[in-house]
């Protein structure tokens, strides 16, 4: 049995534009022998520009769509067998961009709980998952709120916590701040980074916000539905331009910082967040 808690294994996925009388006008090859493995534990962000088949490659781990070719194996039960994918969906929960799609309830402590309660999962026991997930998140004292009354990064961290109260070992983040404010946008990675470091939970994120893609400790490059660059942080925003041609940039320190060293100044490579800059700039002075 493999290792991984993720196993695709070049998988192809091919999807019918249909013509207004619902015949076939083209068929569209979104996903194209993609490979990609995922340890438990891992905290990992695929990044693409739009078109790129990062969303479609998502939609594969949770069972959503299922390969036209190859195949996707989750803690490992093949995504193919329709008799797995109550326990796929159990290991690998799924976040999506608008937090208003998957909030159902009228409290937030009724929306988080309502998961474990389609599992069957005991009353008393559901409490409890609510209550712990509620502040892994930071928003246990909101549990009596209606989520209407809440911010866009607040709605999205009662998602996570929606799927969290199901206990996964993976979470799935389909551009879960793309509609959000910077200050959204950092709860939320805020409380990704939490939950893989602090309960080791799997994470693959996908985004289109390189600054979010720092923290995790592997990024996959998707253009043409495939997988064309991998490896650390640090490897990946080295090589601008091979970003620049799958359409994509580089963190906005990163790009000062070599801005900086092409004036002269000496500054490592790989340079990712303001913090690091910062410090970089200060030890030169020291």
């Amino acid at each position: 049995m493999s290792p991984n808690i993720i196993d695709i294994n070049k998988i192809s996925y091919d999807y019918n534009r249909l013509n207004e009388d619902g015949t076939v006008k083209e068929v569209i090859r979104a996903l194209n022998a993609a490979d990609l493995h995922v340890a438990p534990g891992d905290f990992i962000t695929i990044l693409g520009a739009n078109g790129s088949g990062k969303s479609t490659l998502a939609k594969h781990i949770n069972a959503l769509l299922c390969p036209t070719e190859g195949s996707v194996t989750v803690d490992g039960n093949d995504t193919s067998d329709e008799d797995k994918i109550l326990e796929i969906r159990q290991c690998a929960g799924m976040i999506f961009q608008n937090p208003d799609n998957q909030i159902i309830g009228t409290v937030v402590e009724e929306d988080v709980g309502f998961g474990p309660e389609n599992m069957g999962v005991p009353t008393k026991e559901i409490w409890d998952r609510v209550e712990e997930s509620l502040k892994t998140v930071g928003m246990y004292k909101y549990r009596k709120s209606s989520p209407n009354k809440l911010s866009g990064g607040q709605k999205q961290r009662v998602s996570i916590a929606g799927v969290l109260a199901m206990h996964p070992k993976c979470i799935i983040m389909d551009e879960p701040t793309a509609m959000l404010d910077p200050q959204g946008r950092r709860e939320v990675i805020r409380a990704a980074r939490a939950l893989n470091y602090v309960e080791g939970i799997t994470i693959i994120l996908i985004t289109h916000y390189m600054e979010e893609a720092i923290y995790s400790n592997r990024i996959f490059v998707m253009d043409k539905g495939q997988i064309a660059m991998q490896g650390s942080p640090k490897e990946i925003f080295s090589r601008p331009k091979e970003l620049k041609a799958h359409r994509l940039t580089i963190p906005q320190s990163t790009e000062v910082a070599i801005r900086l060293k092409e004036q002269g100044v000496k500054l490592p490579d790989g340079i990712l967040s303001g913090k690091e800059l910062v410090a970089e700039l200060l030890n030169l002075n020291a």
